[in-house]
């Protein structure tokens, strides 16, 4: 029986390495004896994300434009043709069935490559709204596999196939309301709980929007787990000492996020598609504050897909100073929209999508 071997590249945040490795376990699943090998960035988390999950990984040296400095795109070009020998060179050695892009900066050389070589690709996009890179290798791509309704406005429609972004498995392995999460945290299962998360790096908004109303919190009958970031920990730790109370648990880091969602009421969170479909499958009302620093601003383009479905609630990045904290507290105690949210959310919900995402994988290579 014919070994086959696949390609899976892309990465650059925990919103693309996830999806990718649940892709790859979903393929191994099927097919055990299957060669896989990721292509990513060098520097990236993905050259040690990976790895740690048992599969080997390339790194091309490539990173993105810079829009404020044009005169160091002089060295991104450089880099971008190098990277394009190098995939070239890493698809001819490897000589992969198929190429598989989950986005991120090494994707578009890896997948440019595989094509022009007559390699099958497929594309996983994330998001509402499609970036260019994946607009650009959509037309050599054998198969769009997409999270969102609509998307034949960026991509041919016979191309698209509807399959939900892949999440972390081990978040669904605790019941909601569990008393061993409420331990965890030292939490009281009779107060109601609010998650903010901002990403592995922090999201500086809504730290800032956390910390000028501290005030107000501490007065608050609430219970919060503020997962800060690692390059926001200190101030926030700083702003909260003199609010400190078993009710407010400052962190860089959850390391449970299974537990924190299972007794979140509420969650703050930007509006990253991995995160989206997280809170779908879960559930979870939640109130998105989108980046305004992404590409194509696609993040306000994910939130809105979820709004216009009265599917959450949507603070623009310059209001939450003034509007976040306010409305996150009043939407916790109505008990009414806090069920409504949850059921519509999870309406939107895509189930088993690395295994969807697999089985399209193997009928372009069969």
């Amino acid at each position: 029986m014919k070994k086959f071997k696949f390609i899976i590249s892309g990465g650059g945040t925990g919103g693309h390495i996830f999806p990718a490795i649940s892709i790859a376990n979903a393929i191994k699943k099927q097919l055990p004896e299957a060669d896989i090998l990721f292509v990513g960035a060098l520097g990236r988390m993905e050259m040690e994300r990976i790895p740690a999950a048992g599969y080997k990984i390339i790194g091309l040296p490539i990173n993105g434009f810079d829009r404020k400095n044009l005169l160091k795109n002089i060295k991104v070009l450089w880099n971008l043709m190098f990277s394009l020998i190098q995939a070239r060179r890493i698809i001819k050695e490897f000589k992969p069935d198929i190429a598989i892009g989950v986005g991120g900066y090494a994707s578009a050389p890896t997948l440019r490559a595989a094509a022009a070589l007559g390699i099958p690709t497929l594309i996983q996009e994330q998001n509402s709204y499609a970036g260019v890179t994946n607009k650009l290798l959509a037309k050599k791509a054998a198969k769009i596999c997409v999270a969102y309704e609509g998307m034949e406005k960026f991509f041919p429609k016979n191309k698209i196939e509807l399959t939900g972004n892949p999440v972390r498995q081990d978040l669904f392995t605790i019941h909601p309301k569990s008393n061993e999460a409420y331990n965890f945290f030292g939490f009281d299962p009779s107060i109601k709980t609010i998650l903010i998360v901002g990403g592995s790096l922090g999201a500086r908004t809504i730290n800032q929007s956390i910390i000028a109303q501290l005030e107000l919190i501490s007065k608050s009958e609430i219970q919060i787990i503020w997962q800060t970031g690692k390059f926001y920990i200190e101030a926030a730790k700083t702003a909260a000492e003199n609010y400190s109370s078993p009710r407010l648990l400052v962190t860089d880091f959850v390391s449970r996020m299974d537990l924190a969602y299972s007794i979140a009421d509420l969650v703050i969170s930007r509006a990253g598609a991995s995160s989206i479909s997280e809170l779908c499958l879960l559930s979870k009302p939640v109130i998105l504050v989108p980046s305004p620093n992404v590409a194509e601003d696609h993040q306000t383009q994910n939130a809105l897909a979820l709004v216009q479905k009265n599917a959450a609630i949507m603070i623009r990045d310059n209001e939450a100073k003034d509007q976040l904290v306010i409305k996150a507290l009043e939407l916790v105690k109505n008990e009414q929209e806090l069920k409504r949210l949850s059921s519509n959310i999870l309406k939107l919900a895509e189930l088993n999508s690395a295994d969807r995402i697999a089985d399209e994988v193997l009928k372009l290579i069969r």
